[in-house]
Protein backbone atom coordinates (compact mmCIF):
# COMPACT_ATOMS: atom_id res chain seq x y z
CA UNK A 1 0.00 0.00 0.00
CA UNK A 2 0.93 3.39 -0.82
CA UNK A 3 2.20 6.04 1.98
CA UNK A 4 -1.16 8.45 2.14
CA UNK A 5 -1.96 11.18 3.75
CA UNK A 6 -4.70 13.31 1.31
CA UNK A 7 -7.63 10.24 2.02
CA UNK A 8 -10.17 12.74 0.76
CA UNK A 9 -8.94 12.18 -2.70
CA UNK A 10 -8.09 9.11 -2.79
CA UNK A 11 -11.55 8.11 -1.81
CA UNK A 12 -12.91 9.97 -4.43
CA UNK A 13 -10.27 8.97 -7.20
CA UNK A 14 -10.30 5.23 -6.78
CA UNK A 15 -14.04 5.41 -6.43
CA UNK A 16 -16.46 6.98 -9.20
CA UNK A 17 -14.49 9.79 -10.50
CA UNK A 18 -11.87 8.12 -11.46
CA UNK A 19 -13.61 5.52 -13.02
CA UNK A 20 -15.52 7.81 -15.03
CA UNK A 21 -12.21 9.68 -15.72
CA UNK A 22 -10.43 6.40 -16.84
CA UNK A 23 -13.75 5.17 -18.56
CA UNK A 24 -14.31 8.22 -20.69
CA UNK A 25 -10.26 9.59 -20.55
CA UNK A 26 -10.85 10.54 -24.62
CA UNK A 27 -13.57 12.92 -23.90
CA UNK A 28 -11.85 14.73 -21.05
CA UNK A 29 -8.70 15.14 -23.11
CA UNK A 30 -11.13 16.40 -25.66
CA UNK A 31 -11.95 19.27 -23.16
CA UNK A 32 -8.28 19.95 -21.69
CA UNK A 33 -5.58 19.00 -24.33
CA UNK A 34 -5.52 22.89 -25.74
CA UNK A 35 -3.48 23.48 -23.11
CA UNK A 36 -0.86 20.85 -23.70
CA UNK A 37 1.37 22.81 -26.41
CA UNK A 38 1.37 25.66 -24.15
CA UNK A 39 2.08 23.66 -21.21
CA UNK A 40 4.81 21.20 -23.04
CA UNK A 41 6.71 24.76 -24.11
CA UNK A 42 6.72 26.11 -20.84
CA UNK A 43 8.37 22.70 -19.16
CA UNK A 44 11.39 22.99 -21.59
CA UNK A 45 11.41 19.28 -21.96
CA UNK A 46 14.16 18.46 -24.12
CA UNK A 47 16.26 14.78 -25.11
CA UNK A 48 17.57 13.34 -22.04
CA UNK A 49 15.53 15.01 -19.97
CA UNK A 50 14.03 13.18 -16.99
CA UNK A 51 10.40 14.42 -16.12
CA UNK A 52 8.09 14.19 -13.57
CA UNK A 53 4.43 14.11 -14.10
CA UNK A 54 2.17 15.23 -11.10
CA UNK A 55 -1.54 14.15 -11.39
CA UNK A 56 -0.87 12.35 -14.74
CA UNK A 57 -4.59 10.76 -14.85
CA UNK A 58 -4.61 8.58 -17.92
CA UNK A 59 -1.18 9.71 -18.91
CA UNK A 60 -1.83 11.68 -22.12
CA UNK A 61 0.77 14.72 -21.03
CA UNK A 62 2.67 11.58 -19.56
CA UNK A 63 2.99 9.89 -23.01
CA UNK A 64 3.75 13.51 -25.08
CA UNK A 65 6.40 14.44 -22.11
CA UNK A 66 8.17 10.97 -23.02
CA UNK A 67 8.00 11.59 -26.68
CA UNK A 68 9.87 15.04 -26.47
CA UNK A 69 12.25 13.54 -23.49
CA UNK A 70 13.42 10.69 -25.43
CA UNK A 71 16.14 9.32 -24.40
CA UNK A 72 14.95 10.53 -21.71
CA UNK A 73 12.50 9.23 -18.85
CA UNK A 74 8.84 10.28 -17.64
CA UNK A 75 7.52 9.01 -14.73
CA UNK A 76 3.60 9.53 -13.96
CA UNK A 77 2.61 9.99 -10.14
CA UNK A 78 -1.76 9.89 -9.81
CA UNK A 79 -3.90 8.87 -6.53
CA UNK A 80 -5.86 6.76 -9.20
CA UNK A 81 -5.60 3.38 -9.73
CA UNK A 82 -7.86 2.73 -12.31
CA UNK A 83 -6.88 5.66 -14.28
CA UNK A 84 -3.18 4.59 -14.06
CA UNK A 85 -4.36 1.40 -15.34
CA UNK A 86 -5.51 3.29 -18.42
CA UNK A 87 -2.14 5.19 -18.36
CA UNK A 88 -0.32 1.82 -18.26
CA UNK A 89 -2.10 0.69 -21.71
CA UNK A 90 -2.13 3.47 -23.64
CA UNK A 91 1.28 3.79 -23.16
CA UNK A 92 1.90 -0.01 -24.27
CA UNK A 93 -0.44 0.45 -27.42
CA UNK A 94 2.15 3.52 -28.35
CA UNK A 95 4.86 1.45 -27.92
CA UNK A 96 6.60 4.34 -25.41
CA UNK A 97 8.84 2.42 -23.47
CA UNK A 98 10.48 5.16 -21.09
CA UNK A 99 7.10 5.72 -19.42
CA UNK A 100 6.66 4.90 -15.58
CA UNK A 101 3.67 5.01 -13.63
CA UNK A 102 3.60 5.17 -10.03
CA UNK A 103 -0.05 5.28 -7.49
CA UNK A 104 0.95 7.76 -4.66
CA UNK A 105 0.43 10.90 -3.12
CA UNK A 106 2.14 13.76 -4.03
CA UNK A 107 2.54 15.22 -0.90
CA UNK A 108 4.72 12.12 0.97
CA UNK A 109 5.40 9.69 -1.67
CA UNK A 110 9.37 8.59 -1.93
CA UNK A 111 10.84 10.43 -4.89
CA UNK A 112 14.10 10.46 -5.84
CA UNK A 113 15.65 13.69 -4.61
CA UNK A 114 17.28 15.57 -7.45
CA UNK A 115 15.98 13.21 -9.63
CA UNK A 116 14.30 14.98 -12.15
CA UNK A 117 15.41 17.54 -14.47
CA UNK A 118 11.53 18.87 -14.95
CA UNK A 119 7.88 18.77 -13.92
CA UNK A 120 4.85 19.53 -15.02
CA UNK A 121 0.82 18.76 -14.27
CA UNK A 122 -2.24 19.47 -16.04
CA UNK A 123 -4.64 20.57 -13.58
CA UNK A 124 -3.37 17.70 -11.22
CA UNK A 125 -2.11 20.06 -8.29
CA UNK A 126 -5.25 21.68 -7.43
CA UNK A 127 -5.96 18.75 -5.24
CA UNK A 128 -3.40 18.97 -2.26
CA UNK A 129 -4.75 18.76 1.27
CA UNK A 130 -1.34 20.55 1.96
CA UNK A 131 -0.48 22.24 -0.96
CA UNK A 132 3.37 23.62 0.86
CA UNK A 133 3.74 19.77 1.67
CA UNK A 134 3.52 18.62 -1.59
CA UNK A 135 5.14 21.28 -3.68
CA UNK A 136 7.98 21.34 -1.23
CA UNK A 137 8.17 17.34 -2.43
CA UNK A 138 8.04 17.96 -5.47
CA UNK A 139 10.71 20.62 -5.25
CA UNK A 140 13.34 18.48 -3.30
CA UNK A 141 12.53 15.81 -6.21
CA UNK A 142 14.03 18.33 -8.81
CA UNK A 143 17.67 19.05 -9.33
CA UNK A 144 18.38 22.80 -8.25
CA UNK A 145 17.42 24.83 -11.39
CA UNK A 146 14.99 22.41 -12.07
CA UNK A 147 12.00 23.53 -14.04
CA UNK A 148 8.57 23.27 -13.02
CA UNK A 149 5.33 24.08 -15.31
CA UNK A 150 1.62 23.12 -14.45
CA UNK A 151 -1.91 24.29 -15.42
CA UNK A 152 -4.20 25.11 -12.75
CA UNK A 153 -7.61 26.48 -12.47
CA UNK A 154 -8.25 30.48 -12.67
CA UNK A 155 -11.16 32.14 -11.22
CA UNK A 156 -14.33 29.85 -12.31
CA UNK A 157 -16.26 33.47 -13.77
CA UNK A 158 -13.63 32.56 -16.35
CA UNK A 159 -14.73 29.58 -17.57
CA UNK A 160 -17.82 28.69 -19.50
CA UNK A 161 -18.40 25.45 -17.82
CA UNK A 162 -18.16 26.92 -14.86
CA UNK A 163 -21.07 29.51 -15.89
CA UNK A 164 -23.24 26.38 -17.01
CA UNK A 165 -23.10 24.61 -13.60
CA UNK A 166 -24.36 27.95 -11.88
CA UNK A 167 -27.18 28.55 -14.22
CA UNK A 168 -28.10 24.99 -13.46
CA UNK A 169 -28.32 25.17 -9.94
CA UNK A 170 -29.79 28.58 -9.97
CA UNK A 171 -32.20 26.37 -12.22
CA UNK A 172 -32.94 23.91 -9.34
CA UNK A 173 -32.87 26.53 -6.36
CA UNK A 174 -35.40 23.65 -4.95
CA UNK A 175 -32.36 21.54 -3.95
CA UNK A 176 -29.85 22.48 -0.73
CA UNK A 177 -26.96 23.24 -0.73
CA UNK A 178 -26.49 22.81 -4.69
CA UNK A 179 -25.09 26.29 -5.45
CA UNK A 180 -22.09 25.04 -3.31
CA UNK A 181 -21.09 22.65 -5.74
CA UNK A 182 -17.85 24.61 -7.22
CA UNK A 183 -17.01 26.17 -4.02
CA UNK A 184 -14.10 25.62 -1.54
CA UNK A 185 -11.38 23.62 -1.70
CA UNK A 186 -10.06 21.48 -4.92
CA UNK A 187 -10.23 22.25 -8.22
CA UNK A 188 -10.36 26.17 -7.74
CA UNK A 189 -7.62 26.36 -4.63
CA UNK A 190 -4.72 27.78 -6.48
CA UNK A 191 -7.31 30.28 -8.59
CA UNK A 192 -5.20 33.13 -6.70
CA UNK A 193 -2.15 33.84 -8.46
CA UNK A 194 -0.74 35.50 -4.88
CA UNK A 195 -1.46 32.05 -3.37
CA UNK A 196 0.65 30.37 -6.05
CA UNK A 197 3.63 32.87 -5.55
CA UNK A 198 3.30 31.84 -1.86
CA UNK A 199 3.12 28.04 -2.13
CA UNK A 200 5.97 28.11 -4.31
CA UNK A 201 8.02 30.10 -2.57
CA UNK A 202 7.83 28.76 0.40
CA UNK A 203 8.16 24.93 -1.32
CA UNK A 204 11.70 26.26 -2.85
CA UNK A 205 10.70 27.77 -5.68
CA UNK A 206 11.79 31.05 -7.16
CA UNK A 207 10.73 33.07 -10.57
CA UNK A 208 7.50 32.28 -10.23
CA UNK A 209 5.39 33.23 -13.01
CA UNK A 210 1.76 32.98 -13.46
CA UNK A 211 0.25 34.08 -17.12
CA UNK A 212 -3.37 33.69 -18.22
CA UNK A 213 -4.70 31.17 -20.17
CA UNK A 214 -7.39 29.87 -21.97
CA UNK A 215 -8.78 27.49 -24.43
CA UNK A 216 -11.59 26.12 -25.81
CA UNK A 217 -12.83 22.33 -24.62
CA UNK A 218 -15.36 20.01 -26.78
CA UNK A 219 -17.86 19.06 -24.24
CA UNK A 220 -19.72 16.84 -26.59
CA UNK A 221 -21.62 16.56 -30.14
CA UNK A 222 -24.38 18.29 -28.84
CA UNK A 223 -25.70 19.49 -25.60
CA UNK A 224 -27.70 16.44 -24.47
CA UNK A 225 -24.77 14.71 -25.29
CA UNK A 226 -22.73 17.01 -22.84
CA UNK A 227 -25.28 16.64 -20.30
CA UNK A 228 -24.93 12.91 -20.30
CA UNK A 229 -21.24 13.65 -20.23
CA UNK A 230 -21.36 15.91 -17.55
CA UNK A 231 -24.02 14.10 -15.28
CA UNK A 232 -21.78 11.52 -14.43
CA UNK A 233 -18.96 13.83 -13.31
CA UNK A 234 -18.38 14.86 -9.63
CA UNK A 235 -20.20 18.10 -9.93
CA UNK A 236 -22.95 16.86 -11.83
CA UNK A 237 -23.95 13.33 -9.25
CA UNK A 238 -23.15 16.02 -6.40
CA UNK A 239 -25.76 17.50 -7.77
CA UNK A 240 -28.33 14.65 -8.25
CA UNK A 241 -27.34 13.97 -5.20
CA UNK A 242 -28.67 17.00 -3.69
CA UNK A 243 -32.09 16.46 -5.19
CA UNK A 244 -32.04 13.40 -3.78
CA UNK A 245 -31.50 13.72 -0.70
CA UNK A 246 -34.22 16.47 -0.78
CA UNK A 247 -36.85 13.87 -1.91
CA UNK A 248 -36.98 14.23 -5.47
CA UNK A 249 -37.04 11.00 -6.93
CA UNK A 250 -36.23 12.58 -10.79
CA UNK A 251 -32.86 14.15 -9.60
CA UNK A 252 -30.91 12.32 -12.60
CA UNK A 253 -33.62 13.72 -15.09
CA UNK A 254 -34.23 17.01 -13.66
CA UNK A 255 -30.41 17.54 -13.71
CA UNK A 256 -29.75 16.95 -17.11
CA UNK A 257 -32.77 18.61 -18.47
CA UNK A 258 -31.00 21.38 -16.65
CA UNK A 259 -27.67 20.95 -18.34
CA UNK A 260 -29.19 20.45 -21.34
CA UNK A 261 -31.08 23.30 -21.66
CA UNK A 262 -27.79 25.75 -19.96
CA UNK A 263 -25.52 24.12 -22.61
CA UNK A 264 -27.75 24.55 -25.54
CA UNK A 265 -25.98 27.91 -26.28
CA UNK A 266 -23.29 26.46 -26.88
CA UNK A 267 -23.85 24.28 -28.98
CA UNK A 268 -22.02 24.95 -32.75
CA UNK A 269 -21.77 22.90 -35.84
CA UNK A 270 -18.57 21.21 -34.36
CA UNK A 271 -20.10 20.09 -31.04
CA UNK A 272 -20.78 22.42 -27.47
CA UNK A 273 -17.42 24.20 -27.31
CA UNK A 274 -16.95 26.33 -24.34
CA UNK A 275 -13.89 27.76 -22.42
CA UNK A 276 -11.50 27.26 -19.65
CA UNK A 277 -9.78 30.03 -17.94
CA UNK A 278 -6.59 29.00 -16.36
CA UNK A 279 -3.27 30.18 -15.43
CA UNK A 280 -0.40 28.49 -17.00
CA UNK A 281 2.67 28.52 -14.18
CA UNK A 282 6.25 28.33 -14.08
CA UNK A 283 9.10 28.25 -11.34
CA UNK A 284 12.52 27.36 -10.76
CA UNK A 285 13.08 25.24 -8.06
CA UNK A 286 16.40 27.15 -6.50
Amino acid sequence: MYELVNTAQSQAWNGDEGRHWSDHHDRWNAVNEGFNESLLTAAGIGPGDRVLDVGCGAGQTTRLAARAAAPGSVLGLDLSEPMLDRARLLAAQEGLGNIGFEQGDAQVHPLPEAGFDAALSRFGVMFFADPAAAFGNIARALRPGGRLAFVCMADPDRSEWAQVYGAVSAALSSAPQVSGVLSGPGMFSLADPAVVREVLGQAGFDDVRTEASAALGLFGRDADDAAGHLLGSGPGRHLVEQLDAAGDGEGAERVRAALRAALAPYEQASGVRMRTGAWLVTAVRR
